[in-house]
C-alpha cells in the first residue's frame, strides 16, 4: 500500500475525456493543445499525445516541457515575456503568442520567421471569480481594440481568445463566440488560425458534443482557418484523486478529522476560490469536517458524511484533484508533498514519483 499522501491518475478515467476530445477533432477538425498551466504530470503524456494535437503554454519552463516531452505541436504564450528568455522561446516552440502589441513590436525581428499571433481580449467571459475573469475591468490579458489590431494584422497569422471559464454550458459557448465574429469577423477573415483557449468543459456529461462539433466546423469554414481547442480541466476532469490518511478526530462543536495532506499546500485552488473538496463516497450519518494539518485555521477541504465514525488511520480520497493541483503544490509548512502513482490501463498502480526531505531542502537555498 502507497503511503499517503499522493495522487492517484487512472488512465481509464483519462482515457474516457481524451476519447471525446478525438471525437471533437474528428467531427469538426479542431485542434486541441494541453494547457501545461492546468496539468503537466508528464508521467501520462503517452497516453495524452496519442489523441491530442500538442500542448500550450504560460511560461519558458511550459514551452520546453511541452517541447520535450509531448509530440505535437507546441504553441508559446505569455503574458510579458522576457529579452533574457525570447531566444529559448522561440527555440522550443512551433507557433508563438503575444499577449499585447507592445511585445509583437518588441520582439518582432527576433520573431519575424516564427509562425506567431496575438491573443485578443473579447470583453466578456464567463467566469464567475473576478480573480480569474480574463475581462475583467482593466484587464492585462489581450488587445481588445479592432483598430489597433488591425495596424499589425502584417505581423501576425492567428488570434488566441481565452475567455471561456468553467464553462459547461454550450449557448453561452455559441453566444460568446457570436460576439467574438460581430466584433473581430473582418480580423478573423485576414489570419489562418484561430484559438479559442481553453475553459470549455465539452467533455462533462450530458455535454452537447455534436452541436459544439457543428459550431466549431461552421466556424472553420467561415472563416477559412485552422481552429485550436486549449483544454486544460476538460482533458484531465475526473481522472485524479488525493488519497489520504486520518491522524486525528477532535470535536469543537463539529466532529472534526485532520488529515495528512493540506489545501494550501495540495490543493491550493480551493482556498484561493474557497470552495470545498468533493469527497467520494459522501453519504451516511456521521458529519465530519476534513481539515488538513498545516498551521493554516482555514485549512479546510470541507464537510462531508460518512457510514461509521472516523478513526485514525482511515484512508479518504477527494475526488477530482488534477487540475491545478500537482501543478500548483507547494512547501507550506513542510508538509510532506503528495506522491503521484498511475493505475495504468490494466488496473495495476504504478508509483512514479517521491518526494522527500532533500526536495523541500533544496526548494530554497
Amino acid at each position: 500500500m502507497i503511503q499517503t499522501p499522493y495522487y492517484l491518475i487512472d488512465k481509464a478515467s483519462l482515457l474516457n475525456n481524451l476519447e471525446k476530445i478525438a471525437y471533437v477533432r474528428q467531427q469538426s477538425g479542431a485542434k486541441s493543445l494541453l494547457a501545461l498551466k492546468c496539468f503537466a504530470t508528464w508521467s501520462v503524456f503517452d497516453l495524452m499525445q496519442d489523441y491530442m494535437d500538442g500542448t500550450t503554454s504560460s511560461s519558458l519552463y511550459e514551452v520546453k516541457l511541452g517541447k520535450q516531452k509531448f509530440q505535437g505541436e507546441t504553441h508559446a504564450y505569455s503574458v510579458a515575456y522576457a529579452d533574457n528568455e525570447i531566444a529559448e522561446v522561440l527555440e522550443h516552440s512551433d507557433k508563438i503568442i503575444f499577449n499585447s502589441i507592445g511585445q509583437l513590436q518588441r520582439f518582432n525581428d527576433v520573431s519575424a520567421d516564427k509562425t506567431r499571433g496575438l491573443r485578443v481580449n473579447p470583453q466578456v467571459s464567463t467566469s464567475e471569480f473576478l480573480i480569474a475573469d480574463p475581462a475583467r475591468p482593466f484587464s492585462r490579458l489581450g488587445e481588445w481594440d479592432p483598430e489597433k489590431i488591425a495596424t499589425v494584422m502584417d505581423q501576425v497569422s492567428g488570434f488566441m481568445f481565452h475567455n471561456n471559464c468553467e464553462n459547461g454550458d454550450f449557448d453561452r459557448f455559441d453566444e460568446m463566440l457570436t460576439l467574438i465574429e460581430s466584433r473581430f469577423g473582418h480580423l478573423i477573415k485576414q489570419v489562418e488560425w484561430v484559438s479559442l483557449g481553453g475553459g470549455i468543459h465539452f467533455t462533462g456529461e450530458d455535454y452537447p458534443l455534436d452541436k459544439f462539433c457543428q459550431r466549431l466546423k461552421a466556424f472553420a469554414d467561415n472563416y477559412q482557418i485552422q481552429v485550436y481547442l486549449e483544454p486544460g480541466e476538460a482533458a484531465i476532469t475526473n481522472s485524479t484523486t488525493l488519497e489520504v490518511t486520518v491522524l486525528d478526530t477532535l470535536y469543537n462543536g463539529k466532529d472534526l478529522a485532520v488529515v495528512d495532506s493540506s489545501i494550501e499546500a495540495h490543493m491550493l485552488d480551493l482556498l484561493i476560490y474557497r470552495e470545498n473538496a468533493k469527497m467520494a463516497p459522501n453519504d451516511g450519518n456521521h458529519a465530519y469536517m476534513v481539515c488538513g494539518k498545516s498551521c493554516l485555521a482555514g485549512d479546510i477541504f470541507g464537510e462531508f458524511m460518512f457510514e461509521k465514525p472516523l478513526q485514525v488511520g482511515d484512508r479518504l480520497s477527494f475526488q477530482d484533484a488534477a487540475g491545478y493541483t500537482m501543478v500548483k503544490k507547494n512547501w507550506f509548512n513542510g508538509v510532506k508533498m503528495p506522491s503521484i502513482a498511475i493505475r495504468q490501463l490494466d488496473g495495476s498502480i504504478e508509483l512514479v514519483r517521491e518526494f522527500d526531505y532533500n526536495d523541500f531542502m533544496n526548494n530554497l537555498s
